[in-house]
């Protein structure tokens, strides 16, 4: 079987940005699982992807536009600090990520990077936005996905979601 639209597909891989931190791993008996095509993942990671089967390996590299994106200035915001005001004071410190939420109610995260007497500044890019990404790994497994798997957009058990 090899990784193709609607497989569910386990990795074993590390991940690395341009310095050479790893900034995320999953191992071959903790794998990362997810499901081709199934709009869980970069376009441009499955493309790296698509073809292989069990036990081979991979390494590639990704660009900042094809990863998270360009980091763009335009998405660190300031907010007046009254409007945090129910917001526990441990979870104001800079570096600490608040859930927050769109004009349309979407929710997105923002990092808490300045904090003045006035106001906070917060940073809406992904945290790996203006990286590089390099990955290499192995595919541990691949199967197909079931009916409930692809209604609910993720994998089910061991490596996905455990519904209870």
């Amino acid at each position: 079987m090899k990784v193709s639209t609607n497989k569910v597909v386990y990795l074993a891989y590390t991940l690395k940005v341009s310095s050479g931190q790893i900034v995320d791993e999953a191992t071959a008996a903790q794998p990362f699982a997810y499901i081709h095509h199934g709009g869980q993942v970069l376009p441009a990671f499955e493309d790296n992807l698509e073809g292989l089967a069990v036990g081979d390996s991979f390494s590639f590299k990704l660009s900042a536009e094809d990863g998270y994106g360009e980091y763009d200035e335009e998405f660190v915001r300031a907010f007046d600090k009254q409007m945090f005001a129910q917001v526990p004071a441990e979870m104001m410190e800079v570096g600490n990520v608040l859930p927050m939420q769109d004009q349309m109610g979407n929710p997105l995260d923002g990092e808490i990077v300045e904090i003045t007497a006035e106001g906070v500044v917060l940073d809406f890019n992904h945290p790996l936005a203006g990286e590089e990404l390099h990955f290499s790994g192995s595919v541990v497994n691949i199967r197909e996905a079931n009916q409930e798997e692809l209604q609910h957009g993720h994998v089910h058990g061991v490596g996905g979601v455990i519904h209870e």
